[in-house]
């Protein structure tokens, strides 16, 4: 296993930079306002959300993005780590006052929520295709003739992606529909999950994890309090961490970690079962939640995180070193 990424000791300086763009307008940096959001990234197909809220935008502003801007970008962290946690579409911007002084202008958007719910295809693919040349065609069709295409006509392009099968199709196919339809069938008989991560595709192994190296969380790289053992996973908090992406590996110190309370008056519940520890503290991220408010306190991420390693429960893991993905 590679060397795990060491996360900076000193994190100080926040850093967040927040871009709105659309067709036929000049990108706007509304950086230098106070900003809230509220980002919820997991490994679902359901598209990744965002809920930003912007402070005290003129009139103007706030009506001409509410009408012509439909993409976001949001960058958080640290002068000495920050990264994009945020990139997607604006579904819905809200005008509104929180008190006498102070106006906002609501952000609500999804990362490629467009792509998600508009992507088409109609076409028909040769005999002896491959499950890879139907994602290709989900992603690639386009037929701008009548303002209809897949998932990069939406905005979408192929991210990281697992070897799916090989086989060939004896006969041609006909594909005709949405794409997402096809995403779930070609996820649900390779044995991977795909989801959307910046608008980019990504297919990861299930129970699975991304490439490179895992990230060490412990109370010198920003972890506050103590990670929790639940009867799902793992919930640990630290200090915003753009680094913390969905299906990376993360480093714990197992002795850190407070074990599940069981409650003895239903012994027989499911509920009651606690998740195991990895005989490492080598997990995966499965849910990663950043909040942040860049005039205020909140500047954090909370992670759920599922468990990698086959020696401790071979039905829901997989051993390290088996990404399945090109390293």
């Amino acid at each position: 296993m590679a060397s795990p990424i060491q996360a900076p000791t000193q994190q100080y300086l926040r850093d967040c930079t927040l871009i709105v763009s659309g067709k036929n307008v000049p990108a706007l940096d509304l950086s230098p306002l106070r900003i809230k959001f509220s980002v919820k990234r997991s490994q679902s197909a359901t598209p990744n959300t965002a809920d930003i809220r912007i402070y005290n935008l003129s009139d103007d502003t706030a009506i001409a993005i509410r009408q012509s801007y439909k993409q976001v970008v949001l960058n958080a962290g640290y002068q000495s780590n920050n990264g994009v946690i945020f990139r997607g579409n604006i579904k819905q911007a809200i005008i509104g006052r929180e008190s006498g002084t102070d106006t906002f202008i609501d952000l609500l958007a999804g990362d490629g929520a467009l792509a998600y719910n508009q992507s088409i295809v109609r076409t028909t693919l040769a005999a002896g295709c491959s499950q890879a040349d139907q994602v290709s065609t989900l992603v690639n069709w386009s037929d701008p003739a009548n303002g209809h295409g897949g998932l990069a006509f939406n905005g979408v392009s192929q991210g990281p992606t697992a070897p799916l099968s090989t086989a060939k199709l004896p006969r041609g196919k006909v594909m005709y529909g949405d794409c997402k339809d096809y995403l779930r069938t070609v996820s649900q008989t390779t044995g991977v999950t795909w989801s959307i991560q910046d608008e980019q595709i990504t297919f990861v192994p299930s129970n699975s994890y991304l490439p490179g190296t895992a990230v060490v969380l412990n109370s010198q790289t920003g972890m506050i309090g103590t990670p929790q053992q639940t009867n799902s996973g793992i919930n640990v908090k630290c200090l915003l961490n753009p680094n913390l992406k969905i299906n990376r590996r993360v480093q714990l110190d197992n002795k850190t970690i407070e074990l599940f309370r069981i409650n003895f008056q239903i012994p027989g519940s499911a509920t009651n079962i606690p998740y195991p520890l990895s005989s490492n503290g080598v997990y995966y991220i499965f849910i990663a939640e950043h909040t942040g408010d860049n005039r205020g306190v909140e500047w954090y991420t909370t992670l759920s995180l599922l468990n990698i390693s086959v020696s401790t429960n071979p039905l829901n893991a997989v051993p390290l070193g088996t990404s399945g993905l090109p390293q």
